[in-house]
């Protein structure tokens, strides 16, 4: 019999290329053929998924970016996208298909929506993303990373928690050193695009820490392409032993020998943060789409483990007064670490394998 097959949506960032990357390796751990439909931005996140899984790039577009004739020919581009996608599921039919958002996942959302093939959606957010709000009445069910989630008058979600992927798992509970006076390790991460304002207000605050306390720091920042030779000459200038690049291939390991993490509120980030267990300082992307970085971070404010900044506090000043709280009380910090623990959901990737099997056999005997 052959193996049955699974088709992953997936949009153009690390937030939704990560949790499906996860899902990916448990399923092919459980004898499933993968499918990752996505387009070229998710592309260039796929060089870690595991080699058996099938890439398939196809046609996406979204209203968000673009001038009026980039907006226009967006129609046309997903119903090109919708029906190659619809060709592919007939030649090779998939047990599931599920979503997790991104203009991206809209192809193969539609096509399984008029195929009448079985389809969930997972939100890693506290709030659905657009794609997923339009699909969340449309599919037999709605995974939730993050809980509560907002979801439409008489969906109910299913918390099953944010897949990591197995470089994460490999970290979790690592053992954490609290804050001395020996090296220490800042990971300055802006989600998987980088974030400007983290690259215009850490490194002057990391710089304005006491000097006995600078001595021992070593800083791991993640940075756009625009702004990492102005971040990297900015931290060499003040002294400061720094790597700065614009993608991370080893986070996981970085975290795990962090003291502190700086960050956005993004679902992986944070999901990241919980199995790992670290103390952070989260800064929420203003901009997010139902202030859902803010949600995301609300666990974690308050069971004491991250401290929350918001953009528009996000200075120098602050950001230092903030950063030294952590690291000159070692019992604090080791308290902020252990309290991130117990919101990590390490089995998110097993639960949602779980709930994907569940529903394709549903239907397999209906």
């Amino acid at each position: 019999m052959r193996q049955p097959l699974l088709i992953i949506a997936a949009g153009g960032t690390g937030g939704h290329m990560f949790p499906a990357q996860a899902l990916a390796e448990v399923m092919l751990s459980r004898g499933w053929r993968i499918k990752l439909s996505t387009d070229p931005r998710g592309a260039r996140y796929t060089g870690a998924f595991p080699d058996a899984v099938e890439i398939a790039q196809i046609s996406s577009a979204t209203f968000a970016r673009g001038g009026l004739l980039a907006k226009a020919v967006v129609p046309f581009r997903l119903g090109f996208g919708v029906i190659k996608a619809a060709i592919s599921m007939l030649m090779d039919k998939p047990a599931m298909v599920i979503g997790f958002g991104g203009y991206p996942s809209i192809p193969a959302l539609s096509a399984a929506t008029l195929l009448r093939l079985p389809r969930i959606i997972h939100e890693q957010n506290g709030v659905l993303g657009r794609v997923n709000e339009i699909f969340a009445t449309r599919v037999d069910a709605v995974a939730c990373g993050t809980w509560p989630t907002t979801l439409p008058e008489g969906i109910d979600g299913y918390h099953v928690g944010n897949p990591v992927r197995e470089a994460v798992l490999d970290r979790a509970g690592a053992g954490y050193i609290p804050p001395g006076d020996y090296p220490m390790e800042l990971l300055v991460m802006g989600g998987s695009q980088g974030a400007r304002i983290l690259s215009d207000v850490v490194p002057p605050a990391i710089a304005a820490l006491p000097i006995d306390r600078l001595r021992n720091i070593r800083v791991s920042h993640q940075a756009r392409e625009e702004d990492g030779q102005r971040v990297a000459d900015f931290y060499a200038e003040a002294g400061i032993e720094a790597d700065v690049q614009p993608f991370f291939h080893d986070v996981p390991r970085r975290m795990s020998e962090a003291q502190l993490v700086i960050s956005r509120a993004g679902a992986s980030s944070v999901a990241d943060l919980t199995v790992i267990g670290r103390p952070s300082i989260l800064i929420p992307f203003a901009a997010a789409t139902g202030d859902h970085q803010v949600a995301n971070a609300h666990g974690l404010v308050e069971k004491g483990s991250a401290i929350l900044i918001q953009e528009s506090a996000a200075t120098p000043e602050s950001l230092a007064e903030n950063i030294e709280l952590v690291l000159s009380n070692p019992d604090a910090a080791l308290q902020m670490a252990n309290s991130a623990l117990t919101l990590g959901k390490p089995e998110a990737a097993q639960t949602l394998a779980d709930m994907v099997e569940y529903f394709a056999n549903k239907e397999e005997t209906t």
